[in-house]
């Protein structure tokens, strides 16, 4: 997709937004991309759209971003795909726009780090925070210290529990509830409407595994009343805990038929656990949300059935948020991407897509 393309695409989304008041619905039925080639895909508004901020609602000033110092405050150790890609996407577009000051941080997955990081970034002065936050929720500290210097603030991939326009500047990411009701499609396709199913969850307390939850529990007991949801545990996204947790499972429910894992780690890890109960591919049918190369790789090897993408490349569109906001431009409150679907028929000649 090309920058010019790119930026058409959040420009339609800005301007048929910022007439409206009213906050709007999730659409019922997401458009999914057909390719992302990569690159993240803004989605059409429908219906009612959001309010939305421009920088005098916001009492900020404007600067310059390439000789400003921003931050960019990642939440969890780079083990997993998704954050090393998310990184790399922040760090790619600062270097390709100019931005000579960027400062990274990493929490390593311990949400009081992630506090004192973003606190020490606003301490060395930073005027633009980029984060994706770790938890939903006990982010006052920063957000009181951020609005006292009238700091910008674009979460990434989770949202906050703030005021948009106010606490913070916008949310880019996905329709996380939209992502549980496509991957429960896909495992009533599998399992033909029929079966145990268990739910690997994801870590608590962000909205994250909350909406995945609830879309995927939604649309079952709105589809296919013949499955039953059998198990619920957390593996918290990481790969080995969704192993020991699938070989409790094992023990637990030998007649499970399918597991939906909130993430792609954790898919691969219960894999392994198959793998090691001696399970054969296919056996219990595998649904995840990501859309890194090794799950991928997993549905063409016949270990899952589908994979619901999450892409994790915010760079491009957080710093052209970013820049149209300090160029007097209305920014929703939320800006959505578009996902695509990875299943048998696409995985093989997807996977240089996939990250």
């Amino acid at each position: 997709m090309t920058p010019h393309i790119r930026t058409a695409a959040l420009t339609l989304a800005v301007l048929l937004t910022a007439t409206a008041c009213a906050k709007a619905e999730a659409p019922q039925s997401a458009p999914a991309a057909a390719s992302t080639a990569g690159q993240q895909v803004v989605q059409s508004p429908s219906g009612s759209a959001g309010p939305t901020c421009t920088l005098d609602q916001f009492g900020g000033t404007k600067f310059d971003l390439k000789t400003a110092t921003v931050g960019f405050s990642q939440s969890e150790k780079e083990a997993n795909p998704f954050r090393i890609a998310e990184t790399k996407s922040i760090k790619d577009e600062a270097a390709k726009l100019g931005i000579t000051n960027l400062k990274v941080t990493n929490a390593q997955s311990q949400f009081s780090k992630q506090i004192t990081d973003v606190q020490q970034l606003i301490a060395q002065g930073v005027r633009l925070l980029v984060i994706a936050p770790l938890n939903s929720d006990g982010w006052e500290p920063v957000l009181q210290q951020a609005a006292a210097k009238k700091i910008p603030i674009i979460t990434v991939d989770r949202k906050i529990n703030a005021k948009a326009c106010s606490d913070y500047l916008t949310f880019i990411g996905s329709d996380f509830y939209e992502q549980g009701k496509r991957a429960a499609d896909r495992m009533i396709e599998a399992l033909n409407g029929k079966g145990k199913v268990a739910i690997l969850l994801g870590a608590p307390g962000n909205n994250v595994t909350t909406e995945r939850t609830n879309g995927f529990k939604d649309r079952v007991k709105e589809k296919a009343p013949g499955i039953t949801i059998s198990f619920e545990q957390t593996g918290e996204f990481a790969r080995e805990k969704g192993q020991q947790v699938t070989e409790q499972l094992i023990q637990s429910n030998p007649d499970i038929n399918g597991i939906y894992a909130e993430n792609d780690e954790m898919a691969l890890g219960a894999v392994t656990a198959l793998k090691g109960a001696g399970k054969e591919p296919g056996n219990i049918k595998i649904v995840s949300v990501d859309g890194t190369r090794s799950a991928v790789q997993g549905i063409a090897d016949g270990w899952l059935h589908a994979v619901i993408e999450s892409n994790p490349r915010f760079g491009p569109l957080a710093f052209e948020t970013a820049q149209k906001f300090l160029d007097g431009q209305p920014i929703p409150d939320k800006v959505v991407i578009s996902d695509r679907d990875y299943d048998t028929g696409n995985a093989k000649d997807s996977l240089g897509e996939a990250y």
